[in-house]
């Protein structure tokens, strides 16, 4: 039987335009529309699907964050985890802690909770790093399964069958071990409102890195944060001739 860890990140949401600030230290998150991380959506569902089969005894939402992360950890805890963990991060402090302090986070919380599986989403849509997990079973030297499309677990093992470049891999796993979802893996059921109202009464537990002996001081400095260049109009040609004339025109040949 497995005890789960999910991680949840609260992103600025999907559909949202992302403007850069004026003095290109960040973007813009002041008035804008968060929500949970879509590749945690389906880290959350499997948790809650491998529960419902009575494979895991227990499903715990972590989020990492300011206060307004706990928007999110009620979302996950209104789609059917059993207690959340909320680990303070001042957001100041927050946007400069990169996935290898979250990894750090994460081990020290499986050992606290004693837990045996840890599902994250396969990376954040806000930094894109794709770390996290792989970060955080080297730190526990667990066995890992990234970029799951599907999951099974049998008693201490666990299959995962993944997604690569060449198609699908199948790998087995020997518990404990961490997965990252990946889009394919299933659909997220939406959180009802009885469901709801009843995530208010779930016990959340509020930590920070420091209870946890974590130091959140990060090597890696942000510089600039700049919009990507505009692309310029597309030229079209008649002939081949025309295409090497503008090519030489240009100085690419």
């Amino acid at each position: 039987m497995a005890r789960v860890l999910v991680g949840v990140k609260r992103v600025i949401d999907y559909a949202v335009k992302i403007r850069v600030k004026p003095d290109k230290s960040g973007v813009v998150t002041e008035g804008v529309k968060h929500s949970m991380n879509p590749f945690d959506e389906i880290a959350v569902e499997e948790a809650i699907r491998l529960r419902e089969k009575k494979f895991a005894t227990e499903v715990i939402a972590v989020t990492c964050g300011p206060t307004q992360s706990q928007e999110t950890l009620r979302t996950a805890l209104a789609m059917g985890a059993d207690r959340g963990i909320h680990v303070e991060i001042p957001a100041d402090d927050y946007v400069k802690t990169g996935p290898l302090q979250i990894s750090k986070i994460f081990a020290k919380l499986a050992e606290q909770e004693k837990a045996n599986l840890i599902i994250l989403g396969k990376q954040a849509i806000d930094g894109d790093n794709n770390q996290t997990a792989q970060m955080t079973a080297a730190v526990l030297d667990w066995a890992q399964g990234t970029f799951a499309s599907e999951l099974k677990l049998e008693g201490e093992k666990l299959t995962v069958v993944r997604e690569v470049d060449g198609g699908l891999e199948t790998i087995d796993l020997k518990m404990p071990a961490v997965v990252s979802a990946d889009l394919r893996l299933n659909e997220p059921r939406y959180a009802t409102l009885p469901n709801i109202m009843k995530a208010k009464k779930k016990k959340v537990a509020k930590l920070t890195a420091k209870d946890l002996g974590v130091d959140l001081a990060s090597s890696i400095e942000i510089v600039e944060v700049a919009d990507p260049p505009q692309r310029q109009a597309g030229i079209k040609v008649e002939n081949t001739e025309e295409l090497v004339g503008k090519l030489k025109e240009a100085g690419l040949v």
